[in-house]
């Protein structure tokens, strides 16, 4: 049985940052978070993290399931969650990579950054993205659930599909892929 987790739109809290990506506070100093699902309606900015995993010149991609509730069957980097509150980006990023895609690998922060994005009729996304990249070979073990396929693909092959067929590729890896390349 596989014991990785799926995570729930409805159950997952996201924690609320600052323009400069510090945490937002209670009063009693504890981080602020809103439900993933009210944050993305919200447009509310809260913390991220984007990996983007290599072989070589090779990224592996995802195309995330049709049934999210977002950007269903969009080929996307790696993967990307929500840092738990509590839970460091690098701490969040090692954990989804494993649970969503079967890979462990050693991950580096490359940079981070900020965007505001409608991604659904009625959802927003406005993240502090955190964007971590690894090295690793090999054939992942995606949760069906979460991932529709899966391709390692050559970053100028890559460049040039997002070039012909933008609307295929999410938001965020259209706007953060020359970067990642550029810093890697």
């Amino acid at each position: 049985m596989d014991e990785r987790v799926e995570e729930s739109a409805g159950e997952e809290r996201v924690v609320l940052v600052d323009a400069d990506g510090r945490d937002l506070l209670e009063a009693d100093g504890s981080q602020r978070t809103l439900g993933k699902t009210e944050a993305h309606a919200r447009g509310s900015r809260h913390r991220a993290v984007s990996v983007f995993v290599f072989d070589g010149e090779r990224l592996l991609l995802q195309r995330r399931a049709d049934g999210k509730y977002h950007s269903g069957g969009l080929w996307t980097n790696t993967c990307c969650t929500h840092p738990r509150p509590g839970e460091t980006p690098l701490a969040a990023a090692t954990r989804r990579l494993d649970e969503e895609m079967g890979v462990r690998c050693e991950l580096v922060e490359l940079f981070q950054f900020v965007y505001h994005a409608r991604v659904g009729r009625d959802v927003f996304e406005h993240e502090f993205d955190h964007v971590f990249v690894g090295a690793w070979r090999g054939e992942p073990t995606p949760l069906a659930r979460e991932v529709a396929q899966w391709r390692w693909i050559d970053v100028t092959e890559l460049r040039a599909e997002i070039e012909r067929e933008p609307t295929r590729f999410t938001y965020w890896l259209r706007h953060c892929l020359t970067r990642v390349l550029a810093a890697r």
